[in-house]
């Protein structure tokens, strides 16, 4: 056999797919940088797996659909760096195999080429020792291998599994920190066990377990507490610099969006951030970088088009559990109460903490802390009886499971935005007992009309009005009550809405607000409302130039 069509390369990628599945905790076992990410081998397991998914949906019998359904499968689904990287070296399978109705050694080597090529530009800082340097020598190989015109196919496919295995020992020599683990590289391992499981398909071998390494492997123990601990790609997790970890996709892009602009998004995310990965083209786009400002990442990417699959993770309190301070230190005395609070701005930060929030968790709109994010933070606050402001209609949900987990006694307050949670924090004493702070501050949820001011991101006609993108709207009850061309005249006109039989106008001004502007706009409602006492505040929140509450 010299060639191959696209049933028999189907039956190859999923007996590909089920080796890497079949070996996943292995690979997993040599992965000794457990963040941010999760497991090598359980990223690249998930990675092809729904790439598998997607060829198998894939009606076409033909190879080039194959491979490009293949492609963009592992695309949608990849997860950690090299389950991205994983995704790339597919993707030249897909672009060397357009137009093509079967696969030659020749076409294979050239599909190898363009991975390798587009897997090494995908990332910012390419090291070699890691699945990179692997994929090159195979593709290398490859090459070399498929000058021969009459070369089985079979044999072929043997020849670059074997360089790949070869480079694959020696990555230790090229990483220090892979030697003093013991271990080769993972990402590594994990493509050699893909190709490994595509060959013995193809001859009808049954696919095996991975016996083990051939460099000696230290005490792991001893490993992890010498307190280093690095992505082989990036960062040095004991001292992190960009503490989180964020990945989506962008889709439905813009009409005038082109590669170009692809680029400079690329470039800006580089200035925020680093381990940066934006790969894909004008349909689909999967994004990774490590920031300390997710949310202008996500902004700059709302540039382009729509977001999907957007995940957070932060690294730093990774790294904390995984690497206690003082795992031996006998447990603190529980104070009585303790108040989390989950919130946007600086300015409501410092609000929270002087009504006595003893932890501020960071999230909100576009921006929802996790479940163990939430957890975390009630369990930091080292009290019997906690009580969490979730102060989002979309965090309630996460605080109710994170109650579920905690040890201590949790009280979620169902605040659904930052006033409400203030208005909580002042029934709340902390020498009441946890039922009666809990009635007390239950009670004070929807006794205020809370009214945002921002921007409207796309046209629509909702409440009666014709909203066009970048008028300025009033919402209220997730109902649009005012719209203009002008900040101050919308929060005029919503205020009207929401300040009927109410006596005190509560204004928090955002982080694109001048105090300047937040001042005039104060006393224009002071003349307009003569019956409201106003008091405004700096709550520094994105997305919303001001947030009212009328009581």
């Amino acid at each position: 056999m010299i060639k191959i069509d696209g049933s028999k390369f189907k039956e190859m990628l999923a007996g590909g797919a089920k080796a890497l599945e079949l070996n996943r905790a292995t690979v997993d076992e040599l992965n000794v940088f457990p963040v941010p990410d999760g497991d090598t081998g359980t990223n690249m397991s998930l990675t092809v797996s729904s790439a598998m998914r997607e060829a198998n949906a894939c009606q076409s019998v033909h190879i080039s659909d194959i491979a490009a359904a293949f492609s963009r499968g592992a695309l949608k689904g990849a997860r950690g760096n090299s389950g991205v990287i994983s995704s790339q070296i597919f993707k030249g399978f897909a672009l060397g195999l357009e137009g093509k109705t079967d696969m030659t050694p020749k076409t294979f080597a050239e599909c190898l080429k363009k991975g390798t090529e587009i897997a090494y530009s995908a990332v910012t800082k390419p090291k070699e020792g890691t699945i990179l340097t692997v994929i090159k020598y195979m593709a290398e190989t490859a090459a070399s291998a498929a000058r021969s015109k009459k070369i089985e196919f079979a044999d072929f496919i043997k020849k670059v599994i074997d360089a790949g295995e070869e480079i694959l020992q020696k990555t230790p020599d090229m990483l220090p920190v892979l030697k003093k683990a013991g271990v080769v590289d993972a990402g590594g391992r994990g493509i050699v066990t893909v190709f490994d499981g595509m060959y013995r398909t193809l001859v009808g071998l049954d696919l095996v377990l991975i016996s083990g390494e051939s460099v000696k492997v230290q005490d792991l123990e001893e490993i992890q507490t010498s307190g280093k601990e690095f992505d082989t790609l990036e960062n040095d997790y004991e001292n992190i610099t960009f503490q989180y970890c964020t990945e989506f996709f962008i889709t439905h892009f813009k009409n005038e969006v082109t590669d170009a602009a692809i680029d400079k998004f690329r470039d800006y995310l580089m200035t925020i951030g680093d381990c940066v990965l934006v790969i894909g083209d004008t349909d689909l786009v999967k994004t990774h970088v490590h920031t300390n400002h997710p949310d202008r990442a996500l902004k700059s990417a709302l540039n382009l088009g729509e977001l999907e699959g957007v995940k957070i993770e932060n690294m730093l309190e990774q790294y904390r559990k995984l690497h206690p301070e003082n795992p031996e230190e006998e447990e603190v005395e529980l104070k009585e109460n303790a108040v989390v609070s989950v919130c946007c701005g600086s300015g409501m930060a410092e609000i929270f903490k002087d009504l006595m929030a003893d932890v501020v968790v960071e999230g909100g709109q576009t921006m929802n802390p996790s479940v163990d994010a939430i957890l975390t933070a009630i369990n930091s606050a080292q009290a019997k009886n906690v009580y969490v402001l979730p102060n989002n209609g979309n965090i309630i949900l996460a605080a109710n499971q994170a109650k579920e987990l905690a040890k201590s006694n949790v009280y979620v307050i169902p605040t659904t935005n930052m006033p409400e949670g203030v208005s909580a924090m002042l029934a709340y004493d902390p020498e009441s007992s946890g039922d009666e702070n809990n009635e007390n501050m239950c009670a004070t949820v929807g006794g205020t009309c809370v009214a945002e001011i921002t921007h409207a991101v796309r046209s629509t006609r909702m409440n009666g009005f014709s909203v066009k993108e970048g008028d300025i709207i009033g919402i209220h009850n997730k109902k649009i009550v005012a719209r203009s061309q002008s900040v101050s005249e919308t929060a005029i006109n919503t205020v009207k809405k929401i300040s009927q039989d109410k006596d005190m106008l509560t204004i928090y001004y955002g982080e694109g607000v001048s105090q300047e502007d937040a001042d005039n706009l104060v006393e224009r409602l002071s003349g307009e409302f003569a019956n409201l006492e106003i008091a405004c505040y700096f709550g520094g929140q994105p997305h919303y130039f001001y947030i009212m509450s009328a009581e």
